[in-house]
């Protein structure tokens, strides 16, 4: 373990650092001072611009902040798409002690954005893991810190195998959602989603680059979705992932895009142990992220799947500020 990861754990002194120091001067390694300690490059810059008693200050602050994982629909959201005061109430005490609030949602990019905003997740302390792990954004600096695409070459095959199969099919640019055929559950769909969407003759021709997925849906015939994700995982052979975000949604994405792996890879981006990781979710496409935190929740609404892998299962379901319960529970310090 570097200094950094025992300091915060409790395992060592802060003075250490300093006969660490001496140690690297007087050694072969060929690495950095700030990799041979562990620093983040933030704790290295105030090292250097400011003192070593403001470096510890900030690592004693970080000491304590824990980073929270949620889902939007069904978990942070009520059953109207809205937010509780008593789960905005906790967040934004979550907030104020210095934690980290991760949006974590198989929504597209733009739509995640425009609810973060709504709700006041964006800026400092805030992140959006989007597309279920696909693509993970910094709100404070507003750019993509991961993104992972669809080979365009999948692109065609998927599209007409589920006009095959008779399930609706649609994809994503930048701005856009992309489908070749109009239909009730793409209106739906695009309608809670707040996402504009755009008929084309073939999706392969107006995108410029893979998308970060694919959609299967139907809100009319629910039970064709897990039908015909039976009859595509064969053809694919596991060259793609599939899940179910909803009942009526088959997610088809990159091999190792999910949210379990989103936190991972956040966690160790922001150099924080996946010991100080909640996770708060209910549906199949977040059970990874359930089980990769170190306090995975599941919502007593949630499906079983989900609730049988979970640390904790709310008393409190979404309509109920449950999200509030899991916040209060794991991540404020009482005072």
């Amino acid at each position: 373990m570097t200094f950094r990861e025992r300091y915060l754990a409790g395992q060592a002194d802060f003075e250490e650092i300093f006969d660490l120091t001496d140690e690297w001067n007087f050694s072969d390694e060929t690495c950095t001072l700030r990799e041979y300690l562990g620093l983040t490059a933030k704790e290295e810059d105030v090292w250097i611009s400011e003192s070593d008693e403001a470096l510890e200050e900030l690592m004693e602050q970080e000491k304590h902040r824990k980073i929270l994982f949620t889902d939007l629909d069904d978990t942070l959201l009520n059953s109207e798409k809205e937010i509780s005061k008593e789960n905005r109430r906790a967040i934004e005490e979550m907030l104020a002690q210095g934690h980290i609030a991760v949006i974590s949602t198989g929504r597209a990019l733009p739509s995640a954005i425009r609810q973060a905003r709504r709700l006041g997740l964006t800026g400092e302390n805030c992140y959006i893991i989007c597309f279920n792990g696909g693509q993970i954004y910094d709100t404070a600096n507003q750019k993509l810190i991961y993104s992972k695409e669809l080979p365009l070459e999948y692109i065609r095959p998927i599209f007409d195998e589920a006009y095959r199969f008779g399930v609706n099919v649609q994809t994503y640019n930048d701005t856009h959602v992309l489908s070749e055929r109009d239909n009730p559950s793409l209106q739906y769909y695009c309608e809670i989603q707040k996402l504009p969407c755009q008929i084309v003759e073939d999706v392969t021709q107006a995108l410029e680059h893979g998308p970060a997925k694919i959609l299967a849906l139907d809100y009319e015939n629910p039970d064709q979705i897990p039908a015909f994700r039976e009859y595509l995982a064969p053809k694919l052979n596991g060259k793609l992932d599939l899940f179910l975000s909803h009942p009526a949604l088959l997610e088809i994405v990159p091999p190792g895009v999910n949210k379990g792996n989103a936190v991972r890879f956040l966690c160790n981006y922001l150099g924080i142990p996946l010991e100080k990781s909640v996770a708060a979710g209910d549906a199949e496409n977040d059970l990874t992220m359930i089980q990769a935190a170190h306090i995975g929740a599941a919502m007593c609404n949630g499906v079983e799947k989900v609730k049988s892998q979970a640390d904790y299962i709310t008393q409190a379901d979404n309509n109920h500020d449950g999200v509030a319960e899991i916040i209060r529970k794991f991540i404020l310090e009482k005072r």
